[in-house]
């Protein structure tokens, strides 16, 4: 029998959940055996979980679980050093020279454990098959327009928190925007055509803004790009890869451009293939931008778990996305979890000692 261990996520200001109360139900249904830990910021009830059957257990036990066990969660473990000996799925962030994501590996390598990263399960075309990419959009979006009108009075974006649903965001947004009695800014946003990119530009769009959509035909030749400093806002939807074009070079600092606010959704600062050159650190809700240049100001959001500023939302999206490959998890060295192993083993072999 399958064991899917759902652990807490231990991440402050980390509210969502890679599975429903619904789906849990439906993998017990399956034959699954389902344990789900305790969570107090879980923004599905512990006692829902339970009334679908799971079993429950304290917050943070997942590393007492039985070795066969599964763990599932969503951002990163606690940084203890401990060798990690379960199979993990999870976005690890361990796949593009992060240094963090290098420790990461090394615990799996010390432990025996293997990582299945959310990320790179993919059907047979590459796409990926789960994703919070819309809602990480549609916030980091909103987030962007609020340091934007926080300029406008002479300020810098205050700290932000979730919202129990996107209405209550956009009511907020359009009210900051409102405050400042100027017109709509403009707005850029790169990879317009993917998940990502819908989300940003639906919500500039709801905000009465003018969106430039640029996607892979714009940016084919590799830039520069001095049409993005010609925005007031600039929207990074792609992800860093390599052969990435560099969006935002460092020079882009100087005073010559009407661009104030660059939104990198995308957050990938510490990636040697970044894209946006002007930053080196991810911001946090309690500080959303780092601001990078004066007169004029320019100020980036990197913060790097924008859907949990939606939980309730991006959750059921993205679970619902995510359900019928967790269904094929007793197969978990075919399709596309044969696919995450093969991706986790080859950057294992190429991890320094």
């Amino acid at each position: 029998m399958t064991h899917l261990w759902v652990r807490a996520e231990s991440r402050p200001n980390e509210d969502r959940a890679g599975i429903t109360p619904d789906g849990v139900r439906d993998l017990i249904a399956q034959g699954f055996g389902i344990t789900v830990e305790e969570s107090p910021h879980r923004v599905f009830p512990t006692d829902d979980y339970a009334s679908a059957g799971a079993r429950i257990a304290p917050e943070g036990s997942w590393p007492t679980a039985p070795e066969s066990a599964i763990i599932l969660g969503l951002k990163e473990l606690p940084e203890d050093g401990t060798p990690l000996r379960h199979r993990h799925i999870m976005f690890g962030h361990a796949f593009k020279g992060q240094p963090a994501g290098q420790a990461l590996l090394r615990r799996f390598r010390e432990g025996g454990g293997r990582l299945y990263d959310l990320e790179y399960l993919t059907d047979d075309s590459g796409r990926r098959l789960a994703a919070f990419g819309y809602w990480a959009g549609y916030a980091g979006a909103a987030v962007s327009l609020m340091a934007w009108a926080a300029q406008q009075q002479g300020g810098i974006c205050p700290p932000v928190g979730s919202y129990p649903n996107r209405t209550a965001m956009t009511d907020d947004v359009r009210a900051e925007l409102d405050a400042t009695n100027r017109p709509r800014p403009t707005a850029i946003v790169i990879g317009a055509k993917g998940r990502v990119g819908t989300g940003a530009s639906d919500l500039c769009a709801e905000m009465g803004l003018q969106v430039t959509r640029w996607d892979i035909e714009e940016t084919r030749a590799g830039g520069p790009f001095p049409e993005i400093l010609l925005h007031d806002v600039f929207l990074n939807s792609i992800l860093a890869q390599p052969g990435c074009p560099v969006f935002v070079p460092p020079e882009a600092v100087r005073p010559a451009r009407r661009l104030t606010v660059i939104g990198d959704i995308a957050c990938d600062p510490s990636s040697e293939f970044n894209p946006v050159r002007v930053y080196d650190r991810t911001t946090t809700w309690a500080e959303p931008v780092v601001r990078v240049a004066d007169q004029p100001p320019l100020d980036v959001m990197a913060i790097d778990n924008l859907p949990s500023l939606l939980p309730r939302e991006s959750s059921l999206d993205f679970a619902q996305q995510l359900l019928p490959v967790l269904r094929r998890l007793d197969r978990i060295e075919a399709g596309e979890w044969g696919r995450a192993a093969a991706i986790y083993d080859t950057n294992l072999k190429g991890l320094s000692a």
